[in-house]
């Protein structure tokens, strides 16, 4: 069976990490992010971070994520 070229594109380990940098092109926030894996995560959740000082926590994993400029 082969495998699409979407399918070749390797992906993030979810909640591999505690802080995650983003960008605002990453909004809106969820966790897990697009482009990590999802198999072994919990539900997606989206976070609020520009009107929260530019960070936010997980309630779920504790992932901290600090939007850079």
């Amino acid at each position: 069976m082969s495998r699409s070229p979407a399918a070749a594109v390797p992906l993030i380990p979810a909640n591999a990490e505690n802080r995650y940098e983003v960008t605002r092109a990453d909004l809106p926030l969820s966790c897990p992010m697009p482009g990590m894996e999802l198999w072994n995560s919990h539900p997606k959740v989206y976070l609020p971070i520009v009107d929260d000082g530019g960070e936010s926590k997980c309630p779920y994993c504790g992932a901290y994520y600090v939007l850079r400029d």
